[in-house]
């Protein structure tokens, strides 16, 4: 339940469309749906603008197809994040249409209307971030986004990463992915005027410490606007980013607070 599916509801009861019991009905889910050991916060669009993300990793396949036959009727973009292949096939048995993305183990459903607002550029160091990388674009897509994916740019050829300066300056968020030293957001955050979002990556040898490395060295970044998100959490980079953007038109001016 979003702000819009509720003024369509409201519409429809004031102009005698839609009678009050079928109204109640619809709304009666608000604020979650108790699914006995799962909570759906149904409410979380209204409040926040963006639907509850649902963390595959760790749920029985009962509860992934309860989660997902209730989610199948809805009207919200659908994000279900850290997926397994078989996980997939199982919710999309339950939801027509729903896309996956291996590489960002990511099932995801865009069901708003409407042409993409809001420029987000995705980064990465290298291609071996390119699956968190790709998560944070899929997110910020899903999510209503513009996304340009820059791969490969690291901080070891820099002249790969300045000589895309016109795209790094069209963005209006940035995530910018990287693992082994980390440099990269603090490098970029010197060349734009937008928020940076950096996602430190588990990638790289053993003094990386699976990330920790490159955590320390974003949360150090000596360029200001670099906010930083937990390692390899591209699904955070590309949300954080998405609402940055959210009430932000093309030429950078403040949106009305009409969503989409």
């Amino acid at each position: 339940m979003d702000e819009a599916t509720l003024r369509v509801i409201l519409r429809a009861v004031k102009s005698g469309a839609l009678d009050e019991n079928a109204a109640l009905a619809r709304l009666r889910l608000l604020p979650f749906e108790d699914l006995g050991d799962v909570r759906l916060d149904t409410h979380r669009a209204l409040r926040t603008g963006f639907p509850e993300i649902i963390y595959a990793a760790g749920k029985s396949d009962e509860q992934l197809q309860r989660i997902a036959r209730s989610l199948a009727p809805g009207e919200e973009d659908l994000l279900i994040s850290r997926a397994s292949e078989a996980q997939y096939d199982l919710v999309r048995r339950e939801i027509p249409g729903v896309r996956y993305s291996p590489e960002a183990r990511l099932a995801y459903l865009r069901r708003r209307r409407g042409a993409p607002g809001g420029a987000v550029v995705v980064a990465s160091g290298g291609s071996s971030d390119v699956p968190v990388a790709e998560e944070a674009a899929l997110v910020a897509e899903t999510l209503g986004c513009a996304v340009t994916r820059l791969y490969d740019v690291g901080v070891a050829g820099l002249h790969r990463l300045l000589g895309s300066l016109e795209t790094l300056r069209s963005a209006q968020a940035l995530v910018v992915v990287a693992g082994m030293d980390g440099a990269l957001p603090s490098v970029v955050a010197g060349l734009v005027s937008c928020p940076v979002f950096a996602v430190p990556t588990s990638v790289g040898y053993g003094a990386a410490f699976g990330g920790i490395a490159p955590l320390l060295t974003m949360l150090n970044a000596c360029a200001p606007g670099v906010s930083v998100v937990n390692i390899d959490n591209g699904l955070g980079g590309g949300y954080c980013a998405a609402l940055a953007v959210r009430r932000r038109d093309p030429s950078g001016g403040e949106k009305s607070g009409k969503t989409r």
